[in-house]
């Protein structure tokens, strides 16, 4: 296996917390449409793909709506609600420094991205961020991480893509990556086992390891 080179990071429930302002932008876009009709559980499955998608199983005729309600909402709450994961700046920052190629591919869209980025201060580390308006097909596709790694000038076989959720996984097979998924994913880390990530990140730290770098 060759050394690697080049991590690529989902954003949402890998490296920042944003779990709770998920669930709860779901919730009030869902139940001002369904009044009472969803719970946490409920909108678990809708982590992780565009929400064009997910809002498409729910009312095709008002996906567009959904998703203005949706955004609108996660914008206004997003610093309120989102912190970031413990371990994650420092283990980010040891990566940057000891020369590793960084990039975020997320299925969000761009402002989200860099405001999440900001206010967690993590900005400092990515000058690659691939998120939804860069590409014509989101992960579980390829074309994101192959589009990243264009950017960062890196090959396939030298990468790895980090994730909290099965599509990150998936689009690190189909773009012929290694893949890690981490075991504080809200879905859970036995739903990530079933798609055989090739490591499994119980801490964010783990992931020194994995690239072969000590932690200072």
């Amino acid at each position: 296996m060759s050394k690697i080179t080049t991590v690529l990071f989902d954003l949402d429930g890998t490296l920042i917390n944003t779990n709770d302002l998920i669930i709860s932008s779901f919730l009030h876009t869902l139940n001002h449409y369904y009044p009472d009709q969803y719970e946490e559980k409920d909108v678990l499955q809708f982590m992780g793909p565009p929400l064009e998608e997910s809002f498409q199983g729910v009312d095709p005729d008002r996906v567009e709506e959904m998703t203005e309600r949706y955004r609108t909402y996660n914008l206004e709450k997003h610093d309120e609600l989102v912190t970031e994961f413990e371990g994650v700046f420092e283990t980010i920052k040891t990566l940057h420094e000891n020369g590793l190629k960084l990039a975020i591919v997320s299925t969000k869209t761009r402002n989200a991205v860099l405001k999440g980025l900001k206010l967690t201060n993590l900005d400092q580390f990515f000058e690659v961020v691939i998120t939804l308006d860069e590409v014509q097909h989101a992960k579980p596709h390829p074309e994101p991480i192959e589009k990243a790694l264009e950017e960062l000038g890196a090959s396939a076989d030298e990468a790895l893509m980090v994730g909290d959720n099965h599509h990150d996984i998936l689009a690190g097979k189909n773009a012929g990556v290694l893949s890690a998924g981490v075991a504080w994913s809200a879905k859970g880390k036995a739903h990530l086992e079933k798609y055989d990530p090739d490591f499994m990140l119980d801490t964010m730290p783990d992931i020194l390891s994995v690239v072969g770098v000590t932690a200072e």
